[in-house]
């Protein structure tokens, strides 16, 4: 039998809680960056990674080592706790 060839692409988008706008210069590049270095270390491959003040864009191919609710909940858990440190940081200046 033949090799079977698959690459998954996907677009994800998720938000801040209840929509809040706190993805600011410039920090968003340094997330935007952070997240891209999660989906890497995954396997998954990052094509291109953007959003706006209240939510991101990931377009990435899906590693065949991974599952997907395993990226998603990777991206999300960490990019949480990543902007809450830096909110954290904000509020001591």
């Amino acid at each position: 039998m033949g090799q079977s060839l698959v690459k998954n692409y996907l677009h994800i988008v998720f938000s801040t809680k209840l929509l809040v706008p706190i993805i600011h210069p410039p920090y968003n590049s340094e997330l935007y960056g952070y997240l891209g270095g999660i989906c890497n270390n995954l396997e998954s491959q990052v094509v291109k990674i953007g959003g706006y003040y209240d939510h991101v864009h990931i377009l990435c191919m899906l590693s065949k080592k991974i599952a997907l609710t395993k990226l998603l909940e990777a991206l999300k858990s960490h990019s949480s706790k990543w902007m809450k440190t830096k909110d954290q940081s904000l509020k001591n200046f």
